[in-house]
């Protein structure tokens, strides 16, 4: 392309597999041939391996409760004896509570939750049109929309976005994070489920501040805890 047809740098251009040389249509939207394939698939059986090991796990669950006429629990805790009430009976104690339900008392400062579902919301709904954007862009154009005159975008947005390039190769990388961030999203999901659970609320307590309505000397009249802060 000319230097008036675009607006990518024309070093980054030398750097392009579409500029640089004939492309292959399979390999173009994603089909090559790899060797060794059992080194292709390695992380994909991974996977499966776990799934397999997860479902065994709960599997056996089932049926040694089954057999021993055992009721699950009302959370899926890794401490089933620790509650709201335990909270202050020491360090251990504390742990404990935190490692069950510390995302539950603590997950909306954990996520930025905002702008959490607006990076989700634009990978999601990039990849709901990605595949038939490629099949268009293979017969139809020369290069992705987002690389071409009229476009807006820089190396960094895409890069970010994730976006296929032709320029720099998306980096796997960033999907680590992206994991995270919908771990958090489903975990925080999860938290508003379980807060208008009664059992969950029994077990976790509250996430409703008693003293917001309160006078700060007066906390300790309403508050279930001992007072660390206005005590004497």
């Amino acid at each position: 392309p000319g230097e008036n047809e675009t607006k990518v740098n024309l070093e980054e251009l030398k750097t392009s597999v579409l500029y640089s040389g004939p492309v292959d249509p399979a390999e173009w939207v994603g089909l090559r041939k790899s060797y060794p394939l059992l080194v292709y698939l390695r992380n994909n059986l991974l996977m499966l391996a776990i799934l397999a090991f997860e479902v065994t796990i709960y599997r056996h669950q089932e049926y040694y409760r089954c057999r021993n006429n055992l009721t699950a629990p009302v959370t899926r805790t890794i401490f089933h004896d620790i509650t709201r009430a335990h909270l202050d009976d020491g360090l251990v104690n504390c742990v404990k509570y935190f490692i069950n339900y510390f995302f539950y008392k603590f997950g909306l400062e954990v996520n930025s939750y905002i702008l959490l579902f607006i990076r989700l919301f634009m990978r999601l709904l990039f990849q709901t049109f990605s595949f038939t954007d490629c099949i268009f862009t293979c017969f139809c154009h020369t290069d992705y929309p987002w690389r071409s005159g009229n476009a807006n975008f820089n190396s960094n947005i895409i890069k970010w976005l994730y976006f296929p390039d032709f320029i720099v190769r998306p980096n796997p990388v960033f999907l680590v994070y992206d994991f995270m961030l919908l771990l958090c999203a489903s975990l925080q999901r999860q938290t508003f489920e379980d807060e208008n659970k009664a059992a969950v609320r029994i077990m976790a307590g509250d996430n409703v501040e008693i003293c917001m309505n309160l006078d700060a000397a007066s906390f300790s009249q309403h508050n279930p805890v001992p007072d660390f802060i206005h005590c004497r």
